[in-house]
Formats: structure tokens, C-alpha cells, sequence
């Protein structure tokens, strides 16, 4: 019974990382945007409990996601099947990530800090921020992040604050889409 178990809990982390693991470039690409804004950037503090829905190339699953933000530090624990598979805690400065041996390499910490200040983060600091080449256009409750004027993300928000309710991530580039739910902790 306990083989049988652990042989789930490895299929799914092995699911999950080759889902999330459509999210990130190829080798042969640079890589991502690069963004790493201050914490204190965001303007406010959160504190939420996320679900994650991933859906892409055919596949979906879910990773429950724990995120604090403060004007110092950003820190997120993701979960699976109640297990811990990422972290990331970021002072502004450096970028200090762990992550499943069963989830793939490409799945970086920067690339995961990048993603989250790109749905999150004012479109002002984010656009200051952006290298060469990299475009944000936001209106109403879209953005559309652009690289040499392609069309790679849009993110649909259903409320403000944007962390407020759910948001809808979708890669244009890599063909897959995250629904993210969020819930305030309770202070």
C-alpha cells in the first residue's frame, strides 16, 4: 500500500512538472523576461492562499500556492498533493528558490518570480523594468505583455485588487493557460 502511494505521489509530481514545465523557454532561447522588482515595488502587503489551475498541451493539474508579500521580502510555497514542490524567497536583492527533484530544471526561481511581478505588480514599475525588446499594455482588467512586438501573455483579471479574485494566465508562445484563485488569509 505505501508503494503504491509513493508511486502515485512521483506520477503526480512527474505530471505536474512536465505541466508547468511547458511554462518555461526552451534552451536554445534566452530566457524569460529577467524581471526582479523591489518587493516594495507592489505598494502594498499580501497575504494569500492561491490554487493554481494548469491546463496545457492536453494535460491540467493543480498546485496550491501559500504568498507573502511585504514592502522587504516576497516569499511563496507551493503544494502538491499536500507536499511541499517550490519555494521562493526574495529580498530584493537575491533570489533563493528550492524546488522538487521531480519537477524539471528550467522550472527557475527567477523564471517563477518574473511570472508572479508580471501578474502582479503595477504596470508602471513592471514597464521601467522591462529590457529591450519587451512591451506591457494594460487596460481595464487585461494585460498583454509583448516581445519584439508578439503578443507571448495575456492576463485577464476579474477584479481589483488584482490578487483580489481570479486571474487567467495564458501563454500565447508556449500554449498553456493558469487560473489562479486567491484567498486572503485571515490576519
Amino acid at each position: 500500500m505505501l508503494v503504491a502511494l509513493l508511486v502515485q505521489h512521483a506520477a503526480m509530481f512527474a505530471f505536474l512538472a512536465l505541466s508547468l514545465g511547458a511554462c518555461v523557454a526552451p534552451e536554445s532561447r534566452p530566457v524569460g523576461v529577467g524581471l526582479k522588482l523591489r518587493p516594495a515595488a507592489l505598494g502594498e502587503s499580501i497575504s494569500l492562499q492561491q490554487r493554481l489551475d494548469v491546463e496545457g498541451q492536453g494535460r491540467s493539474a493543480q498546485l496550491d500556492v501559500a504568498l507573502e508579500v511585504d514592502a522587504a521580502r516576497i516569499d511563496l510555497v507551493g503544494l502538491a498533493l499536500g507536499q511541499r514542490v517550490l519555494s521562493l524567497h526574495y529580498d530584493g536583492k537575491t533570489v533563493q528558490s528550492w524546488r522538487h527533484p521531480m519537477w524539471p530544471v528550467q522550472l527557475r526561481g527567477e523564471e517563477v518570480l518574473a511570472n508572479l511581478q508580471l501578474t502582479l505588480w503595477p504596470v508602471d514599475a513592471i514597464r521601467q523594468a522591462l529590457p529591450v525588446g519587451w512591451s506591457i499594455e494594460q487596460t481595464d482588467l487585461r494585460r498583454t505583455i509583448r516581445q519584439d512586438g508578439l503578443a507571448i501573455m495575456v492576463i485577464d483579471y476579474s477584479a481589483l485588487p488584482f490578487w483580489s479574485g481570479k486571474v487567467e494566465v495564458t501563454n500565447l508562445e508556449f500554449d498553456y493557460r493558469i487560473t489562479i484563485q486567491s484567498v486572503p488569509n485571515e490576519p
